[in-house]
């Protein structure tokens, strides 16, 4: 049987930390992006997701920018959201967590009055992205020293 989980907007400091540390584990830790691009000034005004176990612990993040914030990840156009940090733990993976975050950061998304959500995928995810609905556009680029593609959802 797997863990039950709920996912859930990170208003308070506890869930905030919680995402960090998540990306820390999975982007810092186990991918080699240097801790001091992880976390940017973005953190502050993005609406950060976070998937939590029953128990507590903490299994997957992801961030929502949206208006002027994600203007510089969407070609500046404000009526797109940038989904953007999404990270699982190992553990977790497999769960179906990721794929919950997406479908989270999507709602805050038209909560917002957005019309799509633009990403920055890992290569090895774009079918991850695809199964949901995204649609890749634009060249390989890196980031992070890792290859991403740009990808589009239309709400």
């Amino acid at each position: 049987m797997s863990p039950v989980y709920e996912i859930r907007v990170a208003e308070d400091p506890a869930d905030r930390e919680a995402c960090f540390a998540v990306r820390k584990e999975v982007f810092v830790a186990e991918q080699g992006v240097d801790e001091d691009i992880e976390y940017d000034a973005y953190d502050a005004v993005a609406v950060h997701v976070l998937a939590v176990r029953e128990d507590g612990v903490p299994l997957g993040t992801g961030r929502l920018l949206h208006g002027a914030a994600a203007a510089g990840k969407t070609n500046g156009d404000i009526g797109v959201g940038s989904l953007g940090r999404l990270a699982v733990t190992r553990a977790a993976r497999g769960l179906g967590v990721g794929a919950a975050l997406v479908r989270a950061i999507e709602d805050a998304a038209r909560a917002r009055g957005l019309t799509a959500v633009d990403l920055h995928a890992q290569t090895h995810a774009l079918g991850f992205y695809q199964r949901l609905g995204y649609e890749a556009y634009g060249p390989e680029f890196p980031d992070a020293g890792i290859p991403h593609r740009a990808m589009r959802r239309v709400l």
